[in-house]
C-alpha cells in the first residue's frame, strides 16, 4: 500500500485530511511550528489515533511519519 493510500484511507474512515491531522497534532503538543517535538513518542500517537478514531497501528504510524516529515502527501 503506498503511503496516499493510507492518507485516503484514514481521510475515508475519519474525514480527517493531513491538514486536519497537522492541526491536531499541534494541539495536542506534539508539533510545534510544524515540527515534532523531540519529546513526542510514536507509542502516544498511535494510542491517541486508535482511542479517539479507531485507526490500526499501520495507518496511526502514517500519521506518525507525516507529522515527523518522513513522509509527506503524495508518496509512494
Amino acid at each position: 500500500m503506498s503511503f496516499q493510500a493510507y492518507l485516503d484511507t484514514i481521510h475515508k474512515k475519519t474525514g480527517l485530511t493531513p491538514t486536519d491531522l497537522r492541526r491536531l497534532a499541534e494541539e495536542q503538543g506534539w508539533t510545534e511550528a510544524g515540527n515534532l517535538s523531540p519529546s513526542t513518542k510514536a507509542g502516544a500517537v498511535v494510542a491517541w489515533l486508535k482511542e479517539h478514531y479507531d485507526l490500526g497501528h499501520g495507518h496511526s504510524m502514517a500519521v506518525f511519519a507525516l507529522l515527523k516529515g518522513v513522509k509527506k502527501e503524495g508518496d509512494a
